[in-house]
């Protein structure tokens, strides 16, 4: 079950912790890919102690060491991902963070596009598609590696450059933010027409 959005506020800012938002079917390929390249490092390094020339013996064991830390650095970046929204009077930050490093961007309001949700990006259908001959499941693979490689449902456009944040974020998430970030900031984020359907849609069940 993903985490609830905290929404913390502070005197000069809002903070929006979206927490690690990391679908279960996709944390299971996490966990199988480590352990595979894990397990594949450790076979190597067992056969390497045959190995009869002393440097072949140490530059294949400093290899297997750097395929070890590499699949450690990925698996713990995935694995425990997080974000957070900070919005304050002049800017919108988004920090994104992992055991082992954070990042953090702030974009200044005036400069900031409008706020567009797009969801999944569109994908063209497999040719096997709903046929028998998909034996496979190429088109559900497709769908799968899309999941994986998402950078983020919502986005604006900074100075020209598309920015794409909030990972595992859906629709009824994403208007409930906007109304968090417009209570704290008024009119300074602007949205895209998009919203006034999803906002329309979501009063609807709310009355029914």
């Amino acid at each position: 079950m993903k985490p609830k959005i905290k929404y913390l506020w502070g005197k000069e800012h809002l903070t929006i912790d979206l927490g690690n938002r990391i679908e279960p079917r996709i944390r299971m390929i996490y966990w199988v890919e480590f352990l595979m390249t894990m397990g594949i490092a450790t076979i190597f390094f067992l056969h390497s102690y045959k190995l009869q020339h002393n440097w072949v013996h140490l530059l294949a064991n400093l290899c297997l060491c750097m395929l070890s830390l590499l699949a450690v650095y990925r698996f713990l970046s995935r694995m425990f991902y997080r974000e957070k929204l900070v919005v304050t009077d002049n800017h919108f930050t988004i920090v994104r963070q992992t055991p082992l490093n954070s990042n953090k961007s702030s974009y200044d309001w005036e400069s900031m596009g409008a706020l567009h949700y797009i969801g999944k990006d569109a994908k063209t259908d497999h040719p096997l598609k709903g046929s028998s001959f998909d034996y496979f499941g190429f088109d559900a693979q497709e769908h799968l590696v899309q999941d994986i490689h998402h950078d983020g449902n919502l986005y604006f456009e900074f100075n020209g450059v598309p920015i794409r944040f909030a990972r595992g974020i859906y629709s009824w998430h994403a208007e409930e933010i906007v109304r968090m970030i417009r209570l704290y900031s008024g009119s300074s984020l602007q949205l895209g027409a998009e919203w006034k359907y999803l906002m329309e849609e979501m009063k609807w069940h709310d009355e029914y």
